[in-house]
């Protein structure tokens, strides 16, 4: 028990001290979560006034995945690589109080950061709403995932391997947190195709749309037909075919329509 203590504490200890681990493990996830609260340049999901209240549990999902997957998975390939695993594994402290030691650690890292940023994101005007046992248990299976892919990694990888496929993943799963709202189509924007507005996907690829707005103000029934450019007709004009028939549409444009 002295061992696993000692462990633990050496573990803790050296993780606050690396600056790149402080960096990821807090600096990272508060400073996602001031920058997209106070500059407005998501568009929020419907019903959100405020966009600390859908950032905040994305925020601390982000934590959780920095701190168990990426910090725990590249220190413990490069404790593999040097042989140190080895050397404390033949010491009295033994492999299964070594696992432990820096699982604790890693609840400890944990803790830390869900406190911060709680803390922060209350001061932003998030209101939380749900069960605090489930979202305890969340964050204690999401732990168990993420530390199970860091040691898999570390366990089967150079690494060097392990740190460029954690911190490749982590930028990938990055994206769950905060970039997935960047992604939505924009509400109230005129016009049929609302999810244009500038959001990155058009709003014909909304499965839920069956128009979409096509460049320079034509409206295509997705159900029905589908725009193709013309290499007959003029400067500016589409071609709308269906499997039975051609259908024109005007644009109010001059010089440019659907010509079937």
């Amino acid at each position: 028990m002295r061992a696993w203590k000692a462990q633990t504490r050496a573990e803790v200890t050296m993780t606050l001290r690396r600056g790149e681990s402080i960096l990821l493990t807090l600096g990272i996830p508060v400073g996602l979560l001031v920058f997209f609260s106070l500059v407005d340049v998501l568009p929020k999901p419907a019903g959100v006034k405020d966009a600390v209240t859908f950032l905040a549990p994305g925020i601390l999902a982000l934590a959780v995945m920095s701190t168990a997957m990426v910090s725990l998975g590249i220190a413990t390939g490069f404790e593999r690589q040097y042989g140190v695993l080895k050397r404390l594994g033949s010491t009295p402290l033994g492999r299964p109080a070594l696992l432990g030691a820096k699982t604790t650690a890693m609840l400890v890292v944990e803790a830390l950061q869900v406190a911060v940023v709680v803390i922060v994101a209350l001061l932003l005007g998030w209101s939380p709403h749900g069960t605090p046992g489930l979202s305890l248990l969340a964050i204690l299976l999401a732990s168990i995932g993420f530390a199970g892919l860091g040691l898999l990694m570390a366990g089967s990888l150079r690494a060097e391997v392990t740190l460029a496929a954690a911190n490749g993943l982590y930028l990938v799963l990055l994206r769950g947190p905060v970039g997935r709202h960047a992604w939505q189509p924009a509400s109230g924007h005129p016009g049929t195709g609302a999810g244009v507005a500038g959001t990155g996907r058009l709003g014909g690829c909304n499965p839920h749309r069956s128009r979409a707005q096509l460049p320079l103000g034509v409206t295509a029934d997705l159900t029905k037909s589908r725009a193709t450019p013309s290499p007959v007709s003029g400067p500016g004009r589409l071609v709308m075919t269906r499997p039975d028939e051609l259908t024109r549409m005007e644009t109010g444009m001059p010089g440019f329509g659907l010509t079937p």
